[in-house]
């Protein structure tokens, strides 16, 4: 598979791209994240229902797109150009994956289906009720309680997109148990990233449904590998708007980005992005076969979701600190949106993983002694 985009992955990206354009400009984005609700719910009426993303991953048989992990990465990168207030990575990206793998060995249950068909059609938004910054590399604390009445109680932090789901799937040791977001209480948290709010997630006695298995390290890792995509986005926005601008700042009568220094430190940035595209390129190529546990297929995705989360997290970071200091003053003011990419790439640089844990992922895989 070749790491270039096919013509129906431009086509994507540019329906999505123009929708974002006319209905997602930065102005927009810092509105909402200055409001009670971050989340634009009609904008992801809009992209689930006119253009079909939130069943790109789900397939034809349930109502959805049938694609693959390819498509999934490019509406992503699109979105963090946008850093678009929509639940895509933990609904559509995140949940939809959760209930695919609970279906691989057991079969969906009718709940489970009609799910599926529910995301497919944008009719329904679901979370993945596991902390945004869990790891794939670790086991899952064991927050979550089966009572003995088949209730469901505990306390999950930091979950991103639970206050914008109408259904929780949460993970009860190695099951999955779908439950109505009305019977839990969520709270929201203050977050860095104010386009992606977190919450905690009680249950207390809440009723809940089986819908099979749940394997964290094969979700979380799925998650990782697109996740590498939306940073990908949000570092391009960073590079060509900060290249913009020393192209019209003048100083001393000329613009800055004339001067030798600032060329040196664009160029090392271009480079940067450039080796994080084939990152993310190839994670999501991997990723799209959906290779059997265990074969060497699978440990190739494995390898390359961990060069891909180590690398794009702290390109993302550093692309946008280096615009927030090429920009001046004005890249520290409230009203630029600088301020918004470099909080997404800070929250996004631990979520899934940090650089470090994926790091020493790589290292154990390639057989080699772990980094100090």
């Amino acid at each position: 598979m070749t790491l270039l985009y096919t013509e129906v992955e431009e086509e994507l990206r540019a329906s999505v791209r123009d929708l974002l354009a006319d209905r997602c400009r930065p102005d927009a984005v810092l509105r909402r994240a200055e409001s009670a609700s971050p989340y634009d719910a009609d904008l992801w009426k809009t992209l689930s229902r006119e253009i079909g993303v939130a069943g790109l991953l789900v397939p034809e048989e349930y109502g959805g797109a049938g694609a693959s992990a390819r498509e999934a990465a490019v509406v992503l990168e699109e979105l963090g150009r946008a850093v678009a207030p929509v639940p895509f990575l933990t609904s559509a990206v995140l949940a939809t994956e959760a209930l695919l793998q609970a279906g691989v060995h057991e079969g969906l249950p009718a709940g489970g289906r009609d799910l599926l068909a529910e995301l497919a059609a944008g009719e329904t938004t679901a979370a993945l009720a596991v902390s945004l910054a869990a790891s794939p590399y670790r086991p899952l604390p064991p927050p979550v309680t089966l009572n003995d009445d088949g209730t469901l109680g505990g306390e999950i932090r930091a979950v991103a997109g639970a206050d914008a789901a109408d259904v929780l799937l949460v993970p009860v040791g190695t099951a999955l148990y779908r439950v109505r977001a009305g019977d839990a209480r969520i709270d929201v948290l203050p977050s860095l990233d104010l386009t992606r709010p977190i919450a905690v997630v009680t249950l207390s006695g809440a009723p809940g449904e089986r819908v099979g298995a749940f394997d964290a390290r094969r979700v979380l890792a799925f998650g990782a590998g697109l996740l590498t995509s939306e940073q990908l986005g949000v570092a391009e926005w960073c590079l060509a708007t900060t290249l913009a601008h020393i192209r019209e700042r003048h100083q001393f009568a000329r613009p800055i980005g004339s001067f030798q220094a600032i060329k040196h430190r664009m160029a090392d940035l271009w480079l940067d992005v450039a080796r994080a595209r084939a990152a993310a390129r190839n994670a999501a190529n991997l990723l799209a076969a959906r290779p059997e546990p265990g074969t060497e297929a699978a440990l190739e995705a494995e390898a390359a979701t961990a060069v891909a989360k180590s690398w794009c997290s702290e390109v993302a970071v550093r692309v946008a600190e280096e615009g927030v200091q090429l920009h001046g003053g004005t890249g520290m003011t409230w009203e630029h949106p600088l301020h918004l990419y470099l909080k997404r790439a800070k929250a996004s640089e631990t979520a899934l993983g940090t650089p470090g844990a994926h790091r020493d992922a790589l290292s154990a895989l390639a057989d080699l002694p772990a980094p100090i």
